[in-house]
């Protein structure tokens, strides 16, 4: 190389600022690691397609085969795009509507599982719900029922630390957006209780 020649940097893709958004809770920077094109480009791309008169499968299944994104990013691009066009609304899902909350907590994470867990001390944070648990797995995840209606609660576990640890709370087959609303601040007021609690016999 000729001397006080600098060599050429690789071109990095820049998302620009006006194609920074989110959708279907995923940012545009998200999008484009893991299928090469960010939010703007995709919708686009999907317009062209004729995507706003497909189904959802479709076009899951356009993204997949024609343009090899990948299986879980192929429903989440198309969750994004149906939300973008107004084809689906925020939190609605294809069981429903889903409400999301989380809490990191000033204890460990046996203790957390343990509040979720044991009935006892699970009456003490979330009193009467209505709830019965299908299944869990010690430390990582619980899956319950709101038996009005049969909704489902997801719930996942985190180690955050030696003292600290985060639940991950997803409330869905919900049937309007109304009762995501309620289903989240619901969550969120648990939640809360039960960081209290918790903290408070540390």
């Amino acid at each position: 190389m000729a001397a006080g020649r600098k060599a050429k940097r690789p071109v990095r893709r820049r998302v620009k600022a006006e194609g920074e958004m989110r959708l279907a809770r995923v940012g545009t920077a998200a999008v484009l690691r893991a299928t090469g094109r960010p939010w703007n480009e995709w919708l686009s791309v999907l317009d062209r397609a004729g995507a706003r008169t497909l189904p959802h499968k479709d076009i899951a299944l356009l993204l997949s085969r024609k343009f090899g994104v990948p299986d879980w990013w192929s429903q989440m691009v198309t969750v994004g795009y149906e939300q973008a066009r107004g084809l689906r609304a925020p939190g609605e899902r294809a069981g429903g509507y889903a409400a999301n909350a989380s809490r990191t907590v000033g204890a460990g994470l046996a203790h957390l599982y343990d509040a979720w867990s044991d009935a006892a001390t699970r009456e003490r944070w979330l009193m009467d719900a209505p709830i019965e648990v299908r299944r869990s797995t010690d430390g990582k995840s619980m899956r319950l029922t709101w038996t009005p209606g049969d909704s489902r609660v997801d719930v996942t576990f985190a180690a955050r630390g030696p003292d600290k640890s985060q639940v991950a709370v997803e409330h869905g087959k919900l049937a309007s957006a109304h009762a995501a609303k309620a289903q989240k601040a619901y969550w969120s007021a648990a939640l809360a209780r039960l960081k209290a609690l918790l903290e408070a016999t540390r």
